[in-house]
């Protein structure tokens, strides 16, 4: 197998978390005072939710990569006439839905139609039992939504998907409610909006697997966002694999809940380094420090830890291809409702690459080190599968098309440009 042999020598910087971006504006959104957001990620689905705050009648002032949001409390949201749009923002429709229900008017939020193949059954069912007004517009509960807003009963409610989105949304919702709402994970996700929800002074408790809230104000804050680690991974991928490499990302989010793609990049060989390790208002963050090496090698991932890198299956598919021996990853179900099947993406244009790729029932297997030949791949408009295909293009060397190659804009506008940055 051919891979790239000019070393890369490099420092750069990552753009804003996108998830945490998008929580940053709502949570600011119906706190008291003016936040003041620092390196928000202006991408097209932190953009969305950006919008539909805007029509909901909140003032947002941009400054740079300053955001200035001046809240004014929980019940401070205006009617929206039109239709909410969240365009291909999973996050958007889902995380608004649990603000939108406990608001004292009604609402219509839909999206593109990449928006609309995915399912919304996951948040109608437990804000439905808040006593939410929520329905699907289209049959088998996919957007648009009509949500009427309403007083809302607290809930006890276990997770029946493992999705820090639905988690989000029940939270917000437990905003308005009287009483206790208390959550129960079976696997700790990604729990930006617990920290953040604390940061603001909202009222809730964590204990292991158990999120409690209940309402209460919350005061305007500053922040500053950290770069984001799904972001950094296809750089993190791409040093990996050149032998001799050295890269070195700066003020990168390490939250333990989205660092699986550390532990799976150093169970497969590579040399990673935390640097600088410090808190930075309420999320910890690092430099982090990537050496290539030639003796990547194959692993198994499954289980509790596929929640806490479930973006970073793509571009760890990719690394799979350039190892030694057989990667096996299972229990990836929910990686077929994201922007596009991505199971279906990855197999796909794996397939025609000529990578050895097999498909089972709740996961796949990759071959490493077999020959790749040049083609043209389908992103399926999906940002993290557009990123992925141009990483292994850059790494074999070969004349990978990627069909609508800048859908990337959706959560990395400047990705091409940092990437172009580094192969100098």
């Amino acid at each position: 197998m051919n891979i790239r042999s000019k070393k890369i020598k490099s420092v750069i910087n990552i753009p804003g978390d996108k998830s945490i971006s998008h929580r940053a504006l709502m949570i600011s959104s119906i706190s008291n005072g003016v936040s003041v957001i620092h390196k928000f990620l202006f991408s097209k689905d932190s953009l969305a939710t950006m919008e539909c705050l805007k029509n909901l009648g909140v003032k947002i002032e941009i400054d740079d990569s300053r955001i200035k949001v001046f809240g004014n409390g929980l019940y401070s949201l205006k009617k929206y006439d039109d239709v909410l749009d969240a365009k291909n923002s999973g996050t958007t429709i889902r995380i608004m839905s649990g603000i939108l229900s406990g608001s004292s008017f009604d609402s219509i939020i839909d999206g593109d139609e990449s928006l609309r193949a995915r399912p919304m059954d996951r948040i109608i069912k437990p804000l439905s039992l808040m006593g939410a007004g929520i329905y699907s517009l289209k049959k088998d509960k996919f957007a648009p939504l009509n949500i009427s807003g309403r007083k809302l009963n607290s809930i006890s409610y276990n997770m029946e998907i493992d999705s820090a989105q639905v988690k989000s949304c029940i939270l917000f919702a437990g905003l308005y409610c009287d009483g206790i709402t208390k959550i129960i994970e079976n696997v700790k996700t990604r729990d930006h909006t617990e920290r953040m929800i604390n940061y603001f002074g909202g009222n809730i408790q964590i204990d292991k697997n158990v999120i409690s809230i209940q309402r209460g104000e919350m005061e305007a804050r500053e922040i500053s966002i950290p770069g984001d680690i799904s972001s950094a991974s296809f750089f993190m991928v791409l040093a990996s694999c050149i032998d001799g490499s050295e890269l070195l990302i700066k003020d990168v989010g390490i939250n333990e809940t989205r660092t699986g793609i550390i532990n799976v990049l150093r169970s497969m060989g590579a040399d990673i380094e935390f640097i600088n390790v410090h808190f930075n208002y309420f999320e910890e963050v690092c430099d982090i420090k990537v050496r290539g090496t030639s003796s990547l090698f194959g692993t198994l991932i499954e289980g509790d830890i596929i929640p806490t890198l479930i973006d970073e299956i793509p571009i760890i598919c990719v690394l799979a291809a350039f190892a030694k021996g057989e990667t096996i990853i299972k229990n990836i179900e929910e990686l077929k409702y994201k922007e596009s099947n991505r199971v279906k993406s990855i197999v796909d244009g794996f397939v025609k690459l000529g990578i050895e790729i097999y498909e089972f029932e709740d996961g796949i297997r990759i071959v490493g080190g077999g020959n790749i030949k040049g083609c043209e791949v389908n992103s399926y408009n999906d940002h993290r599968i557009a990123m992925a295909f141009m990483i292994l293009s850059v790494l074999s060397g070969e004349d990978i098309k990627i069909i609508n190659k800048s859908c990337v804009d959706i959560s990395f506008p400047s990705f091409y440009e940092i990437l172009n940055y580094i192969l100098r």
